[in-house]
């Protein structure tokens, strides 16, 4: 990790729907995400296209579907290096704004308030210009308009909230005020007259105030409130482009070599303001046929000495730290099933995509596109001779994605059913956690359990609630997710760039205008021998091996025991107590 003064990157939270910007470590686990589901699931990086001639002659949306469909296929057993970069893009948020439609106010309760006092306080700056006091018999009509307006304003909001009470809007606060309410109309009744005595003249009052009718303008203003910008909104977009969006660089680069089980990436954040420059990175090595993942050890070794292990010291320095991902309880040859079964699933979702959603597109058209592409992106990205762009609605891309857990879930059980979880309905929630042990099979089991829920639409507006949950809103179905490939000359696949919208406020529409612009560009090359997959390590770390690394598991018994012994930092011996693993082989830890 390096930084170039010695103040680490921190963001404060941004209010609300600005919870989008992370934290530079958490930054490059999203980006880790994003790359690696993207060259995962295409898995095209380098290639030779061999219908190429066929590009330029047959232009149509199934001959874009088919030259795609075979780039994809061609490359899954090719080598490449790659280079990732991701931008989050907010520009749109505050150019461009009709500020006739901004929010006057932050709530739609105070809306008729605050209309009145802005519309006040320009009657008073006017009445200063003419040198007159605001209440002057002049300005009698201005003002009883005001009023009016403001009668006619709260009574509609009035009308407008009764009618449309929801329980689900039903909040605390509400709650215990008709509580308090209901036992004081009880005692009232007890000590007055009876409810067959009320007056059914008031009961006639009370239902006709209920079933006030609220003018169209009214109903469509409050009804579409919320979605509306505030000028404070404004503000605040263009405060987060200025001081986290522009300074921040989310970069990734790397080698596949599927023949020799071997996958890199070194992610890395950088922030570049004019009076603080920092960065911060995280060599990723996976060897495929260990079933090994490998994390550079110094970027934990920190947090682990203070929270875990306090004699760990600096035995963690230029040192890998190995984790297995099979720890033998995983059927035999799951890892190529796996892929197969990634692959095949990846196919059949393919295939069933409209033709619509396939198209060729000139280079020149890249600059035309709207919203704009990053300046950076768009420069390597106008050199490809041809360019296949793939567009779909984000509920087509959802139930592609949705299709695709089913049928993967589908092949990989048919293959293993002692994957699939048994029902424990039968069993307490306690004792099936206390049973279950920590393994590889297990965590899959419950990955498996999650896709299966997922492809069932069983529990979706909870996890998609949970996707969402840093910009707040709910994903519509208007949104489009695009997709470009470019090719070079030679029917080469040069780069791949994706663009996906994350709407930042609950509306009944989600816009470009209101969300953040997500794009990521791969670009592929041939892998270089003189290039290292790590060029911010010691030579002698560029593979891991035995010497060079610390076993996770082994470090784990260790420091179990460790603590076992009486030793260790207090938040230590809490997780020991808490973790299922730790708890069955050495018991409670005092």
């Amino acid at each position: 990790m390096k930084k170039s003064n010695d103040d680490s990157v921190a963001f404060s939270d941004i209010k609300k729907t600005k919870k989008m910007c992370l934290a530079p470590s958490k930054s490059v686990i999203m980006l880790s995400a994003l790359v690696t589901s993207t060259l995962l699931m295409t898995a095209c990086q380098s290639t030779n296209l061999s219908q190429s001639k066929s590009l330029s002659a047959d232009n149509t949306p199934s001959a874009a579907k088919a030259a795609l469909a075979t780039a994809l296929q061609q490359q899954r057993r090719q080598s490449f290096a790659y280079h990732s970069n991701i931008e989050i893009v907010n520009q749109q948020q505050f150019t461009d704004i009709d500020s006739t439609q901004l929010a006057v106010s932050e709530e739609v309760d105070s809306y008729c308030d605050a209309t009145h006092d802005n519309a006040y306080s320009e009657l008073l700056l006017k009445a200063q210009a003419d040198n007159k006091d605001i209440a002057a018999l002049d300005y009698d009509a201005q003002r009883d308009a005001l009023k009016q307006s403001y009668l006619v304003c709260t009574d509609a909001y009035q009308a407008w909230r009764d009618n449309h009470y929801d329980s689900t809007a039903y909040s605390v606060d509400e709650a215990a005020e008709d509580i308090v309410d209901g036992i004081a109309a009880e005692e009232a009744m007890a000590t007055s007259v009876s409810a067959s005595d009320m007056d059914s003249d008031s009961e006639a009052s009370i239902a006709n105030v209920s079933m006030t009718p609220v003018s169209p303008y009214y109903e469509k203003l409050f009804n579409e409130y919320d979605s509306k910008k505030s000028k404070l909104d404004v503000k605040k977009s263009q405060l987060l482009d200025a001081y986290l969006l522009q300074p921040l660089s989310m970069n990734a680069q790397g080698v596949y070599q599927p023949l020799a089980g071997k996958f890199t990436m070194l992610g890395s954040v950088q922030y570049s303001a004019r009076n603080h420059h920092s960065s911060i990175n995280q060599p990723i090595y996976v060897d495929f046929k260990t079933g090994s993942l490998y994390l550079w050890a110094d970027n934990f070794a920190l947090l682990t000495s203070k929270l875990a292990d306090d004699k760990l010291g600096t035995k963690w320095q230029n040192k890998w730290l190995k984790i297995a991902l099979d720890d033998g309880t995983l059927p035999k040859g799951f890892a190529r099933a796996v892929i197969k079964s990634h692959i095949e699933a990846g196919d059949r979702v393919y295939a069933k995509a409209t033709m619509s959603q396939f198209d060729f597109i000139a280079p020149n058209m890249l600059a035309a596109l709207s919203p704009k592409l990053p300046e950076q992106q768009l420069a390597p990205m106008l050199n490809s001779a041809e360019i296949i762009r793939r567009v779909r609605s984000n509920a087509e891309d959802e139930q592609a994605y949705k299709d695709y857990m089913g049928t993967f879930y589908q092949l990989i059980t048919q293959q293993y059913p002692e994957l699939i979880i048994k029902s424990h309905a039968d069993m307490s929630e306690d004792t099936y956690f206390a049973d279950s042990k920590i393994t590889s099979k297990w965590l899959v089991q419950q990955g498996l359990e999650k896709m299966k829920d997922f492809a069932d639409d069983k529990n979706l507006k909870t996890q998609e609630s949970s996707l969402t949950e840093l910009t707040s809103p709910t994903l519509s179905s208007g949104l489009p997710v695009q997709e470009l490939y470019g090719f070079s000359k030679s029917g080469q696949l040069q780069w791949q760039h994706s663009r996906h919208y994350l709407p930042t406020k609950e509306s009944t529409e989600a816009t470009a205008q209101n969300s953040f612009i997500i794009d990521a560009l791969n670009q592929y090359m041939p892998i270089r021998a003189q290039d290292k997959a790590f060029p911010n390590l010691p030579s002698d770390s560029q593979v891991p091996n035995a010497s060079n690394s610390i076993d996770l598991k082994q470090y784990s018994a260790e420091l179990a025991e460790y603590y076992r012994q009486g030793n260790g930092t207090a938040m230590g011996k809490m997780l020991f107590n808490v973790l299922p693993m730790y708890k069955q082989r050495f018991g409670s830890i005092d």
